[in-house]
């Protein structure tokens, strides 16, 4: 992880595709106590640091993550992302062209928990719940397309799941229909900027985050 803004309420770190924001079955480190370390040796405090988990990104999905550094941030926060007032920007890079170049994909997800994975419907379904992204074509390689996706609702898998449904499955992701994995089982899809008003000096935070290093993602000349 990198930080790449920090103050008195929020940290925002660019994580790699292999960190994992809170802890799981796997017992591997969450990234929110690396955070934690992080500031307990950058200011050399005593006892417990306190982070809080305001969202959260796929393990295999690289960009930033917004952490609360107080309760009041936290508790602000929570609200501001479950109101949809941080905008969240992410690039993806897929094999197919979509069939326009920019467009607005609506659709209802039924999230199946023995398989992690979610689905898709053009129609509302038992126990679906909507979900809308903007995309649009903003760079190709010899053989990839890299879009830009503008979420609108935070559903589970939602970029991952709507774009293999627009029949452009993210380069890497196995579970959406991609037919190779990564080599280091990431998939290309990166949290690229974050945009909201500061929950406590109400300033404009406007975040963005280097791309991952590596051919694929250089090779758009962007």
């Amino acid at each position: 992880m990198t930080v790449v803004y920090e103050d008195n309420h929020i940290i925002i770190v660019n994580k790699t595709a292999s960190e994992i924001v809170q802890g799981d079955k796997t017992g591997d480190t969450p990234l929110s106590e690396t955070v934690k370390q992080y500031l307990k040796e950058k200011y050399n405090k005593p006892g417990n640091v306190f982070i809080g988990v305001t969202h959260r990104l796929d393990r295999p999905v690289s960009g930033l993550v917004v952490f609360a550094k107080t309760s009041k941030a936290l508790s602000r926060l929570n609200d501001m992302f479950r109101n949809g007032e941080v905008e969240k920007t992410y690039w993806a890079v897929v094999k197919n062209a979509p069939a326009n170049e920019e467009g607005t994909l609506v659709h209802y997800m039924v999230k199946n928990e023995k398989q992690n994975k979610s689905y898709a419907y053009d129609k509302e379904v038992k126990d679906s719940k909507k979900a809308v992204l903007d995309y649009r074509l903003i760079g190709h390689s010899q053989n990839y397309f890299l879009l830009e996706v503008n979420l609108h609702t935070g559903r589970h898998h939602q970029i991952r799941c709507q774009l293999a449904k627009m029949g452009c499955p993210i380069k890497g992701d196995l579970k959406y229909g991609f037919p190779r994995s990564n080599p280091d089982g990431s998939i290309c899809l990166h949290s690229r900027r974050v945009k909201f008003i500061h929950p406590v000096s109400k300033e404009v935070i406007d975040v963005t985050a280097e791309l991952p290093s590596g051919n694929l993602w250089n090779g758009f000349g962007i």
